[in-house]
């Protein structure tokens, strides 16, 4: 599809709509939302988008012709009703019976789809990352404010109260000033082998599928889960499982422009395989007075911070003051104070709580229906905050150096190499505007 055409289909469609366009619904009306990208966490949101009554999943969308089957039978079995389905997301942003979509795409897709989205006036709740690079985050923020669209990031510890209750503690100054957030993403995984380029199974779209990356051939490691650890699709572990942890490092030491210098070592260790990504990475995110230190790890790795071992898997947080610490994780958090470490606080947390995946969705809902962007726990500028940290680690990886920023420009300093990674180049005609 001719790209200029596609933008100005949008456009108009973003024009007819106004932004008044939920205030006139009837109070008892549901959000009629599509799902765009129903592999494993498509499917998910459709489960707990279908378990709240303010909204009906009206829409599924994916590139593969058997996943939207199997989407379309599991929303008919959840919700009784049938939806529309779509091979292609700009079809759905055409449909005027659509008021809202949820994007669980691969990364590279998320700052089109929801930009395009925002265009056609559509309300987004857009997967983590927030964006692929830090210049689709800036342009997933200008569109949001200027079509006046709601942009919910999928980062739900925003919305699990015992976390807010933490951070809340720690803006008190339960651990007196805060000069280090620690995040920590311990997620066991495996090798993924090796799988050899053929042709893409009948019924996917691959040329779709790839959209702003670069055309590559198709093989089963660079499709369904494993996409993650491409550069061209994914942004490797520190982008999938460690933003979240990167949203609540900024969250608590309340840092949210971007350092002034950030460093990144790490490699991909023991396997012998496919994946681009590392499956060890440090980073360390220095603002003068304050630092973030990031460690993620594939393999098998011991708890820290006077935390649980659960499974065999660690994800958390611990914050260091001036007159203590506080470890944050989805079982609770735990408050040290003074040179003794000893216990001041605690609270567990049930089960059931630990995950707010359908609540955070219910924020979505409710910002939708005021229309108030100031209403939604994780705004498209928290969430593309956190992927930006994310992204200046990859940077430093990728290049093997400590890297120099100007927090006012968000540029790095004297490093054209750099500064070219803060975008990327697109494929026609899947282009990030520069204006949108």
């Amino acid at each position: 599809m001719d790209q200029s055409r596609t933008r100005r289909t949008f456009l108009q469609a973003a024009a007819a709509i106004g932004t008044s366009r939920f205030p006139i619904r009837g109070a008892s009306d549901r959000v009629n939302l599509a799902v765009i990208g129903i592999g494993g966490r498509g499917r998910n949101h459709i489960d707990e988008f279908s378990t709240l009554p303010e909204c009906q999943v009206a829409g599924v969308c994916d590139v593969n012709q058997a996943a939207r089957e199997r989407a379309a039978a599991q929303v008919q079995k959840l919700r009784g009703a049938q939806p529309k389905t779509y091979s292609d997301l700009r079809k759905a942003y055409e449909d005027k019976d659509i008021d809202a979509v949820s994007i669980a795409t691969p990364n590279h897709w998320h700052a089109l789809a929801a930009i395009w989205a925002c265009q056609a006036g559509k309300d987004v709740y857009v997967e983590k990352p927030a964006s692929h690079n830090i210049f689709e985050g800036r342009q997933m923020v200008a569109a949001a404010r200027k079509y006046n669209r709601m942009v919910q990031v999928g980062s739900q510890g925003r919305t699990v109260q015992h976390k807010q209750r933490a951070m809340k503690l720690l803006r008190e100054g339960a651990v007196g000033q805060v000069y280090m957030a620690r995040g920590l993403c311990y997620r066991l995984r495996k090798s993924i082998g090796h799988t050899p380029d053929e042709p893409a199974p009948p019924g996917v779209d691959w040329d779709t599928f790839l959209g702003p990356a670069p055309m590559k051939p198709y093989s089963k490691n660079k499709f369904a889960y494993n996409w993650h650890w491409f550069w061209d699709t994914g942004n490797g572990d520190i982008g999938n499982q460690g933003v979240h942890e990167m949203d609540q490092n900024l969250w608590g030491i309340n840092r949210y422009k971007l350092p002034r210098y950030v460093s990144s070592m790490g490699g991909k260790y023991v396997w012998r395989d496919d994946q681009e990504t590392p499956n060890t990475q440090q980073a360390e995110f220095d603002f003068g007075d304050a630092e973030v230190v990031f460690d993620v790890r594939n393999m098998t790795s011991p708890p820290e911070g006077s935390s649980p071992l659960t499974g065999s898997n660690y994800t958390g947080n611990i914050f260091f003051g001036s007159e203590g610490y506080m470890v944050v994780d989805p079982e609770g958090f735990r408050l040290y104070k003074g040179d003794k470490r000893e216990l001041a606080l605690e609270e567990k947390v049930a089960e059931k709580t630990q995950w707010a995946t359908a609540p955070h969705m219910r924020n979505f809902l409710e910002a939708v229906r005021a229309r108030d962007h100031k209403r939604l726990n994780a705004d498209i500028e928290i969430g593309a905050a956190a992927a930006a940290f994310c992204h200046l680690a990859n940077i430093s990886y990728r290049l093997k150096r400590r890297l120099e920023i100007d927090p006012a420009t968000e540029k790095f300093i004297g490093d054209d190499e750099a500064n070219a990674m803060l975008t990327r180049p697109y494929r026609a005609p899947f282009v990030v505007p520069e204006k949108v």
